[in-house]
């Protein structure tokens, strides 16, 4: 009789089991990516027919679109301490976590969205919940929609500016409690992953909670499973994703002066690469010298808002983009990013193509303290494009591939088509 009733007990639960994968527990999800051509932001579609810009280093969803009037989160609820737990270097002006309501008291709970691309603006809004949509895959296809409940700002429509047209807000990304990763994980019961393969043009695609991650063609590539990786680090209790690099080589050889200095943090969220001063001048001094004597690149004027330039004539285009200097950046533990043609020369206009990298402002300009140092590199999204990225919070680890056109694939390659 005991047996039995174990027996019965067990078949309970794989039953449960399979009846909440049905409905998308337990599934990763996937969405496509597009790179927007007048801003080089990306974007996908998670909000209705709205599409969000992707911030890596942002803690926060936040929307333009709320209802008025709309559901709002109460200061003692558990999420508004969660969305006020970070706060930008540049947004310090705006404190506070509650907002009056009608009748004067200060119930609603205050978050402060951020655009991270206007200028550093930031604003108030209340917390609110909101539907946001994707659809559950099996790293091959789309398998069927999920629609999923989100915790979100709303913001006013004078935040939106610089974003893409169209664009509703922002998704953050970041390693927070209400960053897009984590409350998918929490509503879909997956892990804390975030694979994000951006694109060069066309679609590019974003898994939420683990692969595999299979690419086409010229056939079906699965990525994930051959990867370096190198270990998450904090910096300063912001929510970003930083790792250490130990120095910067150029065609093999060190770059001066940096094996002189500490670790080096690097944190994506910006278009393209920003260095700090001290490894900014070095670094495009490297650059230049191996571009000019061992591969007979031509200078020109520079474009804004680049330094380097060069003539787009002299240059020769392999598979990985112009054959210019390879730039590894060395990892903990003596692993390399590298950094090939495709990802580290833009081409501005038929004749000319730049150095991909920019100096950072100054801390003080980015509203960090006197005396507080801003991390050394801002790793930008065209230096990630064509590369698949793992984001493992639980295994606090990146993975990375290699420049996917070693493969002869591109991230613009996941089948978006309905599995049968």
């Amino acid at each position: 009789m005991a047996q039995r009733l174990q027996a019965s007990h067990l078949l309970a639960v794989v039953s449960l089991c399979l009846l909440a994968s049905s409905l998308g527990g337990g599934k990763p999800l996937v969405t496509p990516i597009t790179k927007d051509a007048s801003t080089s932001l990306y974007t996908s579609p998670l909000e209705d027919t709205h599409p969000l810009v992707l911030d890596l280093s942002g803690p926060l969803i936040w929307t333009s679109t709320c209802d008025n009037p709309h559901q709002t989160i109460q200061l003692s609820e558990r999420e508004c301490t969660q969305a006020n737990q970070y706060t930008r270097p540049d947004c310090w002006t705006y404190t506070g976590t509650g907002s009056y309501d009608d009748a004067g008291g200060a119930t609603k709970c205050a978050a402060h969205p951020y655009n991270p691309v206007a200028g550093g603006s930031c604003a108030s809004g209340d917390l609110t919940r909101v539907t946001l949509s994707a659809n559950a895959t099996d790293g091959k296809n789309p398998l069927y929609p999920v629609t999923f409940p989100a915790v979100a700002s709303c913001a006013r429509e004078s935040l939106l500016a610089n974003l893409p047209g169209g664009a509703a807000g922002v998704a953050g990304l970041a390693r927070s409690e209400l960053s897009l990763p984590a409350q998918v994980a929490a509503t879909q019961s997956v892990a804390r992953k975030l694979a994000l393969c951006l694109p060069s043009g066309g679609n590019g695609v974003a898994v939420f909670g683990g692969g595999p991650l299979y690419l086409l063609p010229p056939w079906l590539i699965e990525i994930t499973s051959s990867m370096g990786s190198t270990p998450l680090r904090r910096y300063q209790d912001q929510p970003g994703y930083y790792i250490w690099i130990n120095g910067i080589n150029i065609n093999q050889i060190p770059v001066p002066l940096l094996g002189h200095n500490s670790n080096y943090n690097v944190n994506g969220g910006e278009i393209v690469t920003e260095l700090r001063r001290d490894v900014y001048r070095p670094f495009v001094e490297a650059f230049d010298n191996a571009s000019t004597s061992g591969f007979g690149m031509q200078r020109v004027s520079p474009v804004a808002p680049f330094e380097m330039c060069y003539n787009r004539s002299k240059l020769w285009s392999t598979r990985v983009g112009y054959a210019v200097p390879q730039i590894d950046l060395i990892l903990e533990g003596g692993a390399r990013y590298v950094v090939f043609g495709a990802n580290s020369v833009v081409q501005v206009d038929d004749a000319t193509v730049c150095l991909a990298f920019v100096e950072m402002k100054r801390p003080e300009e980015l509203g960090y303290a006197h005396g507080q140092q801003a991390p050394a590199m801002v790793m930008g999204g065209y230096q990630m494009e064509n590369n698949l990225l793992v984001f493992d919070e639980e295994k606090e680890q990146l993975g990375y591939s290699t420049l996917l056109l070693f493969r002869q694939t591109t991230c613009s390659n996941f089948n978006f088509t309905m599995a049968a």
